[in-house]
């Protein structure tokens, strides 16, 4: 081979080696407003250009995830009308699986889109929305909305009341000749998130549609070459913005029909995706039906395969009477967590989403949230803890020691018999949803005050608690 560089490249191009990159035309998008009478063909059409888009550079898990994709960018361009929009969660097990990729056709496809990597001040998202909605496309999350991470409650709160119209937050603004006042600003307006399995609370998992990316091993996805393709995506974002403004009137309000279990928080999601889908027409429909099928079905697996959280307090009773010593005497604090954290480390230990172990504070604090009880020190002496009798009344009423294999993350002992209803009349059931009941035999009265008896001591005695300290009916 020739010693002279340009020889040398010369040589290289003739041997045929190295051959240019195949580029793909994008294919041409009837003028939507050419046909307005045609106006339903046109929109499943679009939606399939968007897939197929898509489908060039992107490698995810599930093939129907090209066209949720497709859906939650047409919707970024009708948030307003749609009233709720599902946050869209980007994932990924490896880095390098396309996440930023997608970001960065979102920000040529979507409403008003603004890509941020360093989310540094709760205030900078309102101010970003404060002149109207637009699509915000959070990256590298599993850093800037980690758990201990700094204003990280006031992000994910922020993150969270945005997906519903009229959401606001108040903010603190300069005033004219110094000073500062507090300004309700706008937090309503898509949000695409993408992190390698970043650790969101559930309250954020809840508004979130996931999208698993994988790496591109096969080489079967093309280079998003934006020189070379960015006429393409302003031409398909073009025609995104022509379909959107020809049925804006219609998508405010529009009635679709929904699976029955698609209630709640999981209808605010899907509502609006599906809302697209029949404003677009052709298969759409069918396919969004599909979409939701399958997320209510993965919902269904993680409930009964208990990958799905109980809130702290409804774990932390389970946990409790999991690991309970078998006496009735006092135990201490300190041991009760200590026992937690070796029964149950990744929701107790250093590895918890909490971010540290369980401390005797906390296990004070989440404890009397969910159960009003607070530890003893009989006598004055020696360490505070906690009597099993405290606990029992709780664990009947909300039936831990019955409850299914695979909600709690623990397996526990068969529960207490006896009275389980709430004192609403409710009870905690798999689904962890409360549901009416209808009460069992009531609990004993105080023979001096007529209060309901609920403790062990007090049943036995006949008197609450306060009657026995003060003397009875004296």
């Amino acid at each position: 081979m020739a010693d002279d560089p340009i020889a040398r490249g010369r040589e290289l191009a003739e041997s045929g080696k190295y051959r240019p990159a195949q580029i793909v035309p994008f294919p041409p998008i009837r003028n939507l407003a050419s046909a307005p009478e045609n106006q339903t063909s046109n929109g499943a059409e679009l939606l399939d250009a968007i897939e197929k888009w898509f489908g060039r550079f992107i490698k995810v898990t599930f093939d129907g995830d090209l066209a949720l994709l497709a859906l939650w960018t047409v919707h970024t361009h009708l948030a307003r009308e749609l009233y709720t929009t599902p946050r869209l969660q980007l994932d990924s097990t490896l880095p390098e699986s396309g996440k930023t990729t997608v970001l960065d056709h979102f920000s040529r496809l979507c409403y008003q889109p603004v890509q941020v990597a360093n989310l540094s001040s709760p205030a900078l998202l309102p101010r970003l929305l404060e002149k109207g909605v637009r699509t915000l496309l959070l990256d590298e999350v599993d850093r800037s909305l980690r758990p201990d991470g700094p204003n990280v409650p006031e992000l994910i709160g922020i993150i969270n009341s945005g997906y519903r119209v009229g959401a606001t937050r108040p903010v603190l603004v300069p005033v004219k000749g110094g000073g500062w006042k507090a300004e309700e600003m706008s937090t309503h307006g898509p949000v695409a998130i993408a992190g390698n399995a970043p650790n969101l609370p559930d309250d954020t998992r809840s508004r979130c549609i996931r999208i698993l990316l994988m790496p591109d091993t096969d080489g079967t996805i093309e280079d998003s070459d934006w020189e070379l393709i960015e006429d393409d995506a302003h031409q398909l974002r073009d025609a995104i913005t022509q379909f959107a403004d020809q049925v804006r009137d219609q998508a405010k309000g529009l009635v679709v029909e929904l699976p029955a279990k698609c209630i709640g928080r999981t209808k605010e999601k899907w509502r609006p995706l599906k809302r697209v889908a029949v404003l677009a027409g052709g298969r759409w429909p069918g396919v969004a039906d599909e979409l939701i099928a399958r997320a209510l079905a993965e919902q269904d697996a993680e409930r009964e395969a208990g990958l799905r959280n109980l809130p702290p307090g409804m774990v932390i009773l389970t946990d409790l009477h999991s690991i309970w010593p078998d006496h009735d005497d006092l135990v201490p604090t300190r041991d009760l967590v200590g026992r937690l954290i070796a029964h149950n480390p990744d929701y107790w230990g250093e590895r918890s989403s909490y971010g540290k172990a369980l401390t005797e504070r906390r296990f004070a604090s989440l404890v009397s949230q969910a159960s009003k009880v607070t530890s003893q020190r009989p006598g004055g002496r020696g360490p505070r803890g906690f009597l099993r009798s405290q606990f029992q009344p709780v664990w009947r009423r909300l039936r831990i020691g019955d409850t299914p294999p695979g909600e709690s993350g623990a397996s526990g002992e068969t529960g207490e018999s006896g009275a389980d209803s709430s004192p609403s009349g409710n009870r905690m059931h798999r689904d962890n949803r409360m549901h009416r009941v209808e009460p069992d035999t009531p609990y004993p009265a105080c023979r001096y005050c007529g209060a309901e008896l609920i403790l062990d001591d007090s049943i036995n005695s006949g008197a609450c608690m306060e009657c026995q300290h003060s003397g009875g009916g004296q």
